[in-house]
């Protein structure tokens, strides 16, 4: 561990480090100590409010609306959302509020929190900037595809409602036919999609628009920094709760809705014995909050020094996970509704080729069972109980109309959003309104986390190289520009294999490895008890107990375990990607080709090379600089002695006062209310408790 700063005025060192942590403390409580300290003049949220909504924005994103509905459908309904509620409070709010009070504390970005602890460490926050850009590049890509669904929302009817005809042939395009029009126009009129990721094409000329209109939207709304991108958080996070409760009301009326409900909600406990169901839970827990981006570091180190962080992880973290359910509803409201429309039309189908077999016999397989003659008169339930009985009787030309499995296909990630869901749209009365308020909410949701993302990227740079934090406007111009030309990767034929590669392997195990670091920096390098007096600190009251276990024990073998999983997956699971097939009108399961491999491998080392770098170049920096003579490691036992003091039963000292006695090494940067008692003292007596303390 690096050698911490002592409070005394005899190493020149000592003072400047002291006096430049001294200036990170606002303005206003330098005033009120009457001490003279640096004016701060880091930019502040105008209101908490300003600074939730920014929170919640950033927490909440996409992956809430079409990822969390997928995966808790898929691994035990009620039972992965139990799952998920028992990760999320011992593993996901105290890495949140360890995030947030990090960044409060410091009043850095994630580079230079990290670096306050030990200069060893600085790699953790680039390497949370790299994973940031990287993030950024594909997310960006998201909300080009939701400005293009919605500018072609107000077409009436909508464009993907039927099959285009073939002007040559006068028939119904062949690879529409295979498939459907919402797959058509997603994978043929959207993208323009190669069928592999070899076949990288052309580029896509709208689509092209659509993401420098994308970045021009981010460019404009982050350029006055927190200021100007606070204003827009207003609108962008509001607006997609608005959405979500007009859907549920509206979903709620459609025929189909309650059975969607159950199917989401229906508990199997089972599932829990089973390793990926974990994985996911915990994978899902990690970025639904945005730990390791240093977003959450950056939104929190613009907050006053003594706001309520620990309030502030427990608010977001439950806002989150209530928002996960509140979309879960809404998807499964629709895609109950859009899976009943899709049964019924198989129970018609299936009745007429019943009416059409002419054996004579046949008729005792479905009287009394239901009137062929009637299709429309047959229900799903009893077209569903004659087929257990005798479906497989008359062959394969008839199938079992299972809902469920309807609702089971295409409901993950953009399948969900630009299939699935546009197909439901386009049944409901005035789809083109919905279709609008749908993607408008996607192009809200999506901007608010990108506002996050950008933060993560432009804060900690801004806060370590003077140069740039003079030109924040020309920087994040030119991170914008910089982001949309190599963005245009994406926007060739082949470019949505790219945002699953991206999606998949550029965040995951990046971000998984630099939480790893954080609480492995802040539990045993800089030690909880030391990190939790900080906090108490900064907060007037101490955090429970617990925290010390769940940072040192449950969540860094929690977060361990996952990176361990996500290796093995790769290992003995070759990566694969999903690619769609023109010719048959269908997607398929395609393995990465070799250069494809080494593409994401390399994905993964650049993000993650920053901190071993970090830390070999200032291992062999420190080695270089001569040590002074007389220069030793604080002890240890100092720091414990200190912390463990109890006060006096009678002591109506301030807690200013008993802030004096606290090692001023601490992680919480030293700000006047620290040196404002120290003129207060004798001479004779600062001298003695200065021998006392250093042991000189």
């Amino acid at each position: 561990m690096e050698k911490l700063p002592l409070p005394n005025d005899e190493d020149g060192s000592v003072l400047t480090e002291s006096r430049s942590d001294m200036a990170l403390v606002v303005a206003d409580e330098a005033g009120s100590a009457g001490a003279d300290v640096p004016e701060d003049d880091r930019p502040a949220w105008d209101s908490k409010l300003q600074y939730v909504l920014a929170q919640v924005g950033f927490s909440v994103g996409l992956g809430n609306v079409w990822r969390f509905p997928y995966l808790c459908h898929q691994n035990g309904g009620g039972a992965f959302m139990l799952l998920y509620v028992m990760l999320l409070l011992i593993i996901g709010v105290p890495l949140f509020f360890m995030e947030l009070a990090a960044g409060q504390s410091i009043r850095q970005g994630s580079i230079g929190v990290w670096k306050h602890i030990s200069p060893r460490l600085a790699g953790i926050g680039y390497s949370s900037c790299m994973v940031c850009f990287f993030v950024a590049l594909y997310y960006n890509v998201i909300i080009a595809w939701a400005l293009f669904y919605m500018g072609n929302s107000f077409q009436y009817p909508l464009p993907w409602e039927k099959c285009p005809v073939d002007m040559i042939s006068n028939q119904t395009v062949k690879e529409c036919a295979s498939s459907s029009p919402t797959s058509y126009f997603w994978f043929r009129k959207a993208l323009d999609i190669s069928d592999s990721i070899d076949q990288s094409g052309e580029f896509n000329p709208i689509m092209t628009g659509c993401l420098l209109a994308a970045w021009t939207i981010v460019c404009l709304a982050m350029i006055k920094g927190i200021k100007s991108s606070a204003k827009v958080m207003y609108f962008s996070s509001v607006f997609p709760y608005a959405v979500l409760i007009c859907f549920l009301i509206r979903g709620l009326m459609l025929d189909g809705a309650i059975e969607g409900i159950k199917y989401m909600f229906y508990p199997k406990l089972e599932i829990w014995g089973e390793v990926q169901v974990w994985r996911q839970a915990a994978t899902q827990v990690f970025f639904a909050l945005g730990l390791g981006y240093g977003s959450v570091i950056a939104y929190s180190s613009y907050n006053p020094v003594h706001n309520n962080c620990h309030r502030d992880a427990i608010m977001v973290s439950g806002i989150n996970f209530m928002t996960s359910v509140l979309a879960s509803l809404v998807v499964f409201v629709v895609l109950g509704f859009r899976a009943k429309n899709i049964a019924l039309d198989c129970v018609a189908a299936n009745v007429a080729r019943m009416a059409g077999i002419a054996t004579t016999g046949s008729s005792e397989h479905w009287w009394p069972w239901f009137n062929i003659s009637d299709p429309k008169s047959v229900t799903l339930q009893d077209y569903r109980e004659w087929y257990s009985h005798y479906g497989s009787l008359l062959g394969s030309n008839l199938t079992d109309c299972d809902p469920e499995r309807e609702m089971s296909e295409g409901v993950e990630g953009t399948g969900l959003a630009f299939i699935a869901f546009t197909e439901a749209m386009a049944l409901f009365p005035a789809s083109p309104f919905w279709s609008t308020l749908f993607f408008l909410m996607l192009l809200n949701l999506g901007l608010s986390t990108m506002f996050g993302t950008m933060q993560g990227i432009l804060t900690p740079l801004m806060d370590n190289f003077r140069v740039l934090g003079r030109h924040k406007t020309m920087l994040t111009v030119c991170s914008c520009v910089l982001g949309f030309f190599i963005g245009l990767l994406f926007t060739q034929r082949s470019g949505n294999y790219f945002v699953t590669m991206f999606d998949d392997y550029s965040a995951t195990m990046p971000l998984i490895i630099v939480v790893v670091f954080e609480t492995v920096s802040v539990a045993w390098i800089y030690g909880a008890d030391r990190f939790l007096d900080d906090v108490e600190v900064m907060l007037h009251w101490r955090p429970p107990v617990i925290y010390r276990y769940l940072w040192k024990y449950v969540c860094l073998f929690g977060m361990v375990g996952l990176l361990a999983a996500s290796l093995l997956r790769m290992v003995f699971k070759r990566p694969t990607y999903t690619a769609w097939n023109h010719t048959t009108g269908s997607e398929s399961s395609l393995e990465y080709p070799g250069w494809a491999l080494v593409m994401l491998s390399m994905l993964i080392i650049v993000a993650s090379l920053p901190v071993p770098i970090g830390y070999l170049f200032s291992f062999l920096g420190g080695r270089s600089l001569p040590v002074e003579e007389g220069e030793t490691e604080p002890p240890r036992e100092r720091y414990s002695k200190c912390n463990s003091a109890e006060p006096e039963p009678n002591n109506h000292h301030s807690p200013l006062d008993e802030d004096r006695n606290r090692p001023l090494s601490t992680f919480l940067p030293l700000g006047a209310e620290h040196y404002r008692l120290l003129p207060q003292q004798e001479e004779g007596e600062e001298e003695e408790e200065e021998e006392e303390d250093t042991g000189l």
